[in-house]
């Protein structure tokens, strides 16, 4: 049985992501940071350890206990996973593959339990995960896949919220990848979770068109008119606010944005490049559709900047922040 958590302290797991990168020292540098919860990291210790001194950072790492640990400032809690090798600043290794989705796992189990409130990734690197021979699309779908449910991935930049119809796909596969059935689940987890998650009693999503111009009336692609404006129908007869399907091109003008709630795109540079100008560096990645909360930070592994001291930690920060708030947002609703 596990012990009851304060009530005001939610438990967050931060996972230190790919070991060559700037993960481990951004969660480290999470120690000096203010937070209402109590911080637990997942990751190799002799690692943060190492890497805190090669960034110039004072902390105090300690295993964790799940019955005593508690925030304190300066210190942070590790759950140990082991290396398969040493791992150095900057330099990928196949071999410490395992290690990163023994984290991912390890987070996965913890949330499920109710261990922990809410999980907030570092970044990792898909590439050498699949260079070891394991299948791997990313975060997203690595916790989907854990917990048997469909996830949406979206972007939160202050207001600007982007969700996304689908992810980590080649250009030339998506058209065939929004289909009815998927953007009508698409749309309908988005909608839960902005009321749910995000307290926002009737959520004004914006939806935009796969083609320029959302088709031209069928003139530069016939997507919106066979697929995406029935499916809008159909939920706006389910009582959804939905406005669209719109130009991508114009959607994002802030006069506009300013009636939206929320914006829908068809794929992945569709909408993002345009959250990730408006806040780089504070943006937050939110897995909607899972049964725990998951955020993460809107950026990759750095390798480049791996032990230099010089990484920001604004997104990490971002990330944990906002996991409070929906903690909070759930543990009042009662979920």
């Amino acid at each position: 049985m596990l012990p009851e958590k304060a009530a005001e302290r939610p438990r967050i797991a931060l996972t230190a992501g790919e070991p060559a990168g700037v993960g481990p020292e951004l969660v480290a540098a999470l120690a000096a940071g203010e937070f209402a919860a109590d911080l637990v990291v997942i990751g190799n210790i002799e690692l943060l350890a190492e890497r805190a001194r090669a960034t110039r950072q004072k902390i105090e790492f300690v295993d964790y206990d799940i019955d005593t640990t508690r925030r304190v400032p300066g210190q942070i809690a590790v759950i140990d996973i082991e290396l398969a090798t040493p791992s150095i600043a900057g330099q990928l290794d196949t071999r410490n593959a395992g290690h990163v989705l023994d984290i991912l796992k390890r987070a996965a189990d913890g949330a499920h339990t109710g261990e922990f409130d809410a999980i907030v990734t570092a970044p990792l690197h898909k590439g050498v995960i699949n260079d070891a021979g394991v299948a791997f699309s990313g975060h997203t779908e690595f916790f989907a896949g854990h917990a048997d449910c469909e996830v949406v991935m979206m972007l939160v930049a202050g207001s600007l919220r982007v969700a996304l119809t689908t992810t980590h796909l080649p250009l030339s596969s998506v058209p065939a990848a929004i289909t009815r059935a998927r953007l009508l689940e698409t749309l309908r987890i988005l909608h839960r979770d902005l009321r749910q998650r995000f307290a926002i009693n009737t959520p004004r999503i914006a939806v935009l068109g796969l083609n320029p111009h959302a088709g031209e009336g069928g003139h530069m692609g016939r997507e919106e008119i066979e697929t995406i404006t029935p499916v809008l129908e159909q939920l706006r007869g389910e009582g959804m606010s939905l406005i669209g399907p719109l130009p991508a091109d114009t959607a994002f003008v802030p006069m506009h944005l300013e009636h939206f709630d929320a914006v829908l795109a068809m794929y992945h540079d569709q909408g993002l490049p345009v959250l990730k100008h408006a806040g780089f560096g504070h943006a937050v990645n939110v897995s909607l559709g899972l049964p725990w909360i998951r955020t993460s930070v809107d950026h990759g592994t750095a390798l480049d900047l791996a032990g230099s001291g010089r990484a920001d930690a604004g997104s990490l920060h971002a990330a944990v922040d906002l996991a409070i708030e929906l903690a909070a947002h759930r543990q009042q609703a009662g979920r």
